[in-house]
């Protein structure tokens, strides 16, 4: 039994941590942080943990975070490289589910999130928590870096084209919707259900900031440079991440062959029959990645999708998978809840 702490608990991801780690046998559940909330039972917040999750939301002074086995930082942006240091000392492992140890380029992250970096070094360290890539990185790992929704729907997808050299690197695109979920719990008009409720439309189209994270992974992939044009869109879901992804073939390959024998040992990633058009509520609530790759009119330009639900395979439930990964645990543990429908 592993000691767990959550570093601000009261937003989505927080909330799915805490849905994922309290039915988890080898997790016991310490702290979960809160400074607004401090001292309200997290049930009263989430009445769906109820009988489930006993503790109280505490100031982070006062947590006892140093004593836990690994600590999750379900925080904005810029919160965990302010804090990670001290814990990793104190021989805690950290797994970050905001963008602070995702780019290596520090020079570059700080253009894009807009803040000075507060432990550079500590990046050069951090390993990328994409399991299905760098698996072995994260056995070893004090502090992982866990991934972006729109990335793990996007890598996944290009994955075993890439990785095989298989694409036209210089025009690679990546067009993916989201549900508003992944915007967080803040109040903002745009997530207002009178603003997200029966529209549709593209943001950021001139830089998102997964858009740098997408094109890392990429390139690591690939051994070389990528170009990536990168749309996000908000559909008037709730949860869900769908992309679809463009790569011009650079030789000839049975698709489907490829995508099945990269992914055959990959529990959380499932290719669907030739043909198939993957859903988002045929993940919705689980961990599991859904892929199909088609070849239109058996032209030149292959057309993948990829379906996840961004609070759990892309946020909560992949950092879940990253702690088995750190803790010798069997990968799937605790992470093989049936998605819901409808």
């Amino acid at each position: 039994m592993i000691k767990v702490g959550i570093v601000g608990g009261t937003g989505y991801t927080g909330v799915e941590l805490l849905r994922l780690l309290a039915q988890h046998p080898e997790a016991e559940l310490r702290a979960i942080t809160s400074r607004k909330e401090a001292g309200m039972p997290v049930s009263d917040m989430y009445p769906s943990l109820r009988g489930r999750v006993a503790l109280k939301f505490v100031e982070p002074a006062a947590a006892g975070l140093s004593s836990c086995d690994v600590v999750f930082f379900a925080t904005p942006n810029g919160i965990a490289m302010r804090e990670a240091r001290a814990l990793l000392d104190a021989g805690v492992k950290v797994i970050d589910l905001a963008a602070d140890f995702r780019i290596k380029d520090v020079a570059l992250w700080e253009r894009w999130y807009g803040m000075q970096h507060a432990c550079p070094d500590l990046i050069a360290e951090a390993v990328y928590g994409l399991p299905e890539l760098n698996r072995d990185k994260i056995k070893g790992a004090r502090l992982v870096a866990n991934p972006g929704c729109y990335p793990t729907a996007a890598q996944l997808g290009f994955l075993p084209l890439v990785e095989a050299g298989l694409g036209d690197l210089t025009h690679l695109v990546a067009d993916c919707k989201s549900g508003v979920s992944g915007a967080g719990r803040k109040a903002e008009v745009h997530t207002l259900f009178s603003e997200a409720s029966d529209n549709f439309k593209a943001y950021a189209v001139s830089g998102h900031r997964h858009l740098p994270e997408i094109r890392q992974g990429l390139e690591i992939m690939a051994g070389k440079p990528v170009n990536l044009t990168f749309v996000p869109h908000l559909t008037p879901l709730i949860r869900g991440i769908h992309a679809t992804l463009y790569v011009r073939l650079d030789g000839e390959v049975d698709l489907q062959s490829l995508y099945e024998k990269r992914f055959a040992n990959e529990y959380f990633v499932d290719v669907l029959p030739a043909g198939a058009h993957p859903e988002t509520r045929s993940v919705r609530g689980s961990n599991l990645c859904r892929i199909a790759v088609h070849r239109p009119q058996g032209g030149n330009v292959v057309v993948i999708l990829s379906v996840i639900d961004n609070l759990t395979k892309g946020a909560a439930g992949q950092a879940v998978q990253n702690m088995n990964i750190l803790f010798g645990f069997p990968e799937n543990l605790g992470l093989q809840q049936i998605p819901l429908l409808p």
